[in-house]
């Protein structure tokens, strides 16, 4: 069977806007949810902001990646969930490619990738666990398109918000999003008040109070 839902919007310009300053370690200090673990970078000095636009493959079958990107809008972050498959590469070259020229964000495969060196001259942001010169192929056994998805164990709905750079990916629900994103700016901003004052000499442990538990 074939799924392929509507594209879903829930994040908003000002959403966007906040989370273009946010970190996500920075967000690390606040949870452990959302976080996507065991994913690597395939580029560095990069940061991105977008909406979650899911695809899910049944392991060797690529059908449903090629129209997921037919439904991308530009700025949103594709989220490929290959059903548990770590030996066949969803991602290659023309994937990417097509992707880049609709304007998409990034593209998260909880599975590998392949065509390294194409991909990374093609400059976008791209998430996966690893690399293999073993590919799916356009079968036609089926797909889902915008239906809610696991990455790397986080529960992903189509139209979350996704933030990502060389440190990791965090998603979230945008309903509760712009409360984490405030704080992290309070955080990422008030770094620079802490640095001034170990130039002056003063310790880290007794700038953020941690001395207190040796100090008894």
């Amino acid at each position: 069977m074939f799924i392929s839902n509507n594209r879903i919007e829930r994040v908003s310009p000002a959403l966007r806007k906040m989370y273009e300053e946010v970190c996500p370690s920075t967000i690390g200090h606040m949870t452990d949810f959302g976080f996507l673990k065991g994913l690597v970078p395939l580029l560095q000095n990069f940061h991105f902001v977008g909406n979650a636009v899911t695809v899910q493959l049944p392991h060797m079958d690529a059908v449903a990646i090629h129209y997921a990107i037919k439904k991308c809008c530009e700025g949103d972050v594709l989220l490929v969930d290959m059903s548990g498959d770590t030996e066949r590469a969803c991602l290659g070259e023309l994937v990417a490619y097509a992707a880049k020229a609709k304007k998409l964000a990034a593209i998260i495969v909880d599975g590998c990738i392949t065509d390294v060196c194409a991909l990374r001259s093609i400059g976008m942001p791209i998430f996966s666990k690893g690399v293999s010169p073993i590919t799916t192929r356009s079968i036609g056994i089926e797909g889902a398109i915008n239906v809610p998805v696991s990455i790397c164990g986080v529960a992903v709905k189509p139209g979350d918000l996704v933030v990502g750079d060389d440190d990791g990916v965090f998603i979230i629900d945008p309903e509760y999003a712009e409360e984490f994103g405030a704080r992290a700016i309070s955080k990422q901003n008030g770094e620079a008040a802490i640095k001034e004052k170990i130039d002056e000499g003063i310790d880290l442990a007794d700038i953020n109070g941690n001395a207190k538990y040796f100090e008894k």
